[in-house]
């Protein structure tokens, strides 16, 4: 049933289901643009800060073959965040992507010095977080002192002392001016094949 609900002033259609017209209004949704879904709605890359230098980072990787190591999260952001990564680095032309979901229970919540001793059974040249590193201190430190470098993509909340990554992309990072603090991890990595498919490009 459709009802002629309907808030003063507000760009969304009348004819809207009652039950989304309030959950948009709840949301303070108040224009159809804001729930257009096609991609040219989508907010530009150009303000998420390190997404330039970690898609140069990439390119470099990619030009020297480096091997490239996932870690991810275990829930349904870092499962998603991990697929499409290495399904864009694999089509850019990677020849050795691998991936780590580790179990937190065991090993604790993301980049820990634990799961770096484990990757590095596996040699990896380059580290890439998806959904999680932004507080992984610690972990980092141990990857750089194993020559290992280190890529954050993560959009949970920084603290008060950031990891000494090569790179971090993180709209919750302070300094970053991108729009969305509510992007999603896979949104994040997302972004950053964006940003290699366009650096590859330029190249």
């Amino acid at each position: 049933m459709r009802s002629n609900f309907e808030v003063e002033g507000n760009g969304l259609n009348p004819d809207l289901h009652p039950l989304l017209y309030r959950i948009y209004l709840g949301r303070e949704i108040v224009n159809f643009e804001e729930i257009e879904l096609g991609l040219e709605n989508l907010l530009s890359p150009t303000d998420l800060l390190g997404l330039n230098k970690a898609s140069d980072l990439l390119c470099s990787a990619l030009e020297k073959q480096s091997r490239i190591l996932i870690v991810a999260d275990f829930d349904a952001d870092g499962a998603t965040s991990c697929v499409l990564a290495i399904q864009a680095l694999r089509s850019f032309g990677f020849n050795w992507v691998d991936y780590i979901v580790p179990n937190r229970f065991e090993f604790g919540y993301g980049l820990t010095p634990e799961i770096v001793e484990m990757a590095k059974s596996r040699h990896p040249d380059l580290i890439i977080t998806v959904d999680n590193g932004i507080s992984s201190v610690d972990g980092v430190d141990v990857a750089r002192a194993s020559g290992i470098q280190t890529l954050v993509t993560d959009h949970h909340l920084a603290g008060q002392v950031l990891p000494k990554a090569d790179v971090i992309v993180n709209p919750n990072q302070p300094g970053c001016r991108f729009k969305s603090k509510a992007l999603a991890g896979v949104g994040v990595i997302f972004y950053l094949m964006l940003g290699v498919r366009r650096a590859l490009r330029e190249r």
